[in-house]
């Protein structure tokens, strides 16, 4: 008889949800039951509420305090009917009530009274290793894991080590097997080295590089952390925030992560847009995901990128081999501080952005009378 504590290989097509940036500080947790101290330390805001009246002046008056669901809006019902098997998102958050931010700039916490904003939407996992989660220094990063500890929330690429940093988030599909989440950031999307997660220090799982021996390092990753049937996700945080254009050394390396680390889908986020998607030996390559919730409402510059627009990622894996089988997006708008579904002229918009993005990546998008865009590639 098998050993019960191993789960059976799943047996059925897995479905996750995927999702970009979600940044919860500033303006959406000033609107939540438990607003943070709104002084900020930027250059040139200094109250968070300030961001909350742009988005007011923008698009109308919001409510507050706000039931903790609010700000998912229209993506709850869109994720009800979906229905996923897991759902992970990178919360470019830091979840604290230290008083002390990290001298960078641009900060962002959520109250920890306001977690319940993350279960509301029933979150299974949050990516962690981007240039925001110590942004109120390693005190508040350990506030953050206790937090996600304490609500059930697994997490990936920050811990209390090097190691714990590196480790996966280890995901149970129901009754089937299991999904690895592998995540790591890079120092082009603004984490500082000091950041890096140490033997004996606290921090994020930055990546030296994109070259042979951080792939060699995360195949070995892998193979020590894989099972018969598991399932494997690489999160990565890496690029600027604004630009379509992929280097050649994030494609060679997303590739080599599936030739070479046995992964089965690349996550990528970073961008404030969506960017182009691939699909390489049959599992999907997502460069850049885009914003799916923040508070840049209102707030004027780059207006070209359209960043107020985003999507909801499914894709759906075979469980036995790892290939995608199909990705839907739903296209979504962040208006009011809240997810909304896109408008037809939107969705058509974000349509036209991955057909061209993706042309040269050998894929390209259909949107169906639902508003739903479905990805096409070679031999699909």
């Amino acid at each position: 008889m098998p050993d019960a504590r191993t789960p059976e290989p799943a047996s059925r097509p897995v479905t996750l949800f995927l999702a970009g940036d979600v940044m919860t500080g500033r303006a959406i947790d000033q609107i939540l039951p438990h607003a943070s101290d709104p002084q900020l330390y930027e250059p040139y805001v200094q109250d968070a509420r300030d961001y909350l009246r742009l988005a007011e002046a923008r698009s109308g008056p919001i409510p507050r305090p706000v039931a903790f669901a609010y700000p998912w809006g229209e993506a709850l019902a869109e994720l009800a009917r979906r229905a996923p098997d897991l759902r992970i998102i990178n919360l470019e958050t830091a979840i604290t009530d230290h008083p002390t931010p990290w001298p960078k700039g641009i900060n962002y916490r959520m109250h920890p009274a306001n977690l319940p904003c993350l279960t509301a939407a029933a979150i299974d996992c949050c990516v962690l290793a981007n240039n925001h989660v110590l942004d109120w220094g390693r005190p508040g990063l350990a506030q953050t894991l206790a937090a996600l500890d304490g609500a059930g929330i697994r997490h990936a690429g920050a811990g209390p080590s090097l190691e714990a940093a590196r480790a996966p988030a280890v995901l149970h599909l129901p009754g089937q097997g299991r999904l690895l989440i592998l995540a790591g950031g890079t120092t082009d999307c603004g984490i500082d080295r000091q950041w890096a997660a140490g033997s004996d220090r606290s921090g994020v799982h930055l990546l030296p590089d994109l070259s042979g021996s951080t792939i060699r390092a995360i195949a070995t990753l892998v193979q020590t952390s894989k099972r018969p049937g598991d399932l494997v996700v690489a999160s990565l945080h890496w690029g600027g925030n604004w630009g379509y254009a992929i280097p050649a050394a994030q494609r060679e390396f997303a590739q080599a992560l599936i030739d070479q680390a046995g992964v089965d889908l690349v996550h990528g986020h970073s961008s404030h847009h969506v960017k182009g998607i691939e699909v390489h030996n049959g599992r999907a390559i997502i460069y850049g995901c885009g914003d799916l919730l923040s508070d840049y409402e209102g707030i004027s510059g780059y207006e070209a990128f359209r960043g107020e627009l985003g999507l909801l990622y499914f894709p759906t894996l075979d469980p036995a081999s790892g290939r995608l089988l199909g990705l839907t997006m739903t296209p979504t708008r962040v208006r009011r501080l809240a997810i909304t579904l896109a408008s037809r002229p939107e969705a058509q918009w974000l349509a036209a952005v991955l057909n061209r993005e993706g042309r040269p990546l050998g894929t390209g998008v259909t949107l169906a009378e639902d508003g739903r865009l479905t990805l096409h590639w070679p031999g699909r």
